[in-house]
């Protein structure tokens, strides 16, 4: 379990958005998957935290970028009419979903 979970998180933030890109935009995979990888910008919050990291804390519903109010401006990001907009938001609730499955992996 020690090494399964940063493999599952850190694979699921880097190597997952290009296969989201790769089956929502094959024409343009690699960019998309760039702009997806780029979501992963909302760990800045974790910049305002102290301590900035805590292996033990669960990010989401603690930091300003990973709660509910923000997932809801994800969700609506979907509908946007620009592709990138879309990918973004998708970006973002994927990450969350990473970060969630920690949550659920650090009660274990």
């Amino acid at each position: 379990m020690d090494l399964l979970q940063p493999l599952l998180h850190y694979s699921g933030h880097f190597l997952v958005p290009f296969a989201f890109g790769w089956l929502l935009w094959r024409e343009n995979w690699q960019r998309a998957g760039l702009v997806i990888l780029a979501a992963n910008l909302i760990d800045l919050d974790h910049l305002l935290a102290t301590p900035m990291f805590d292996p033990d804390r669960c990010s989401i519903g603690f930091h300003l970028l990973h709660g509910w109010e923000a997932a809801i401006v994800y969700v609506l990001m979907l509908g946007a009419p620009k592709w990138w907009l879309r990918a973004l938001g998708l970006g973002a609730l994927w990450h969350l979903l990473i970060d969630y499955g920690d949550c659920l992996m650090q009660a274990w």
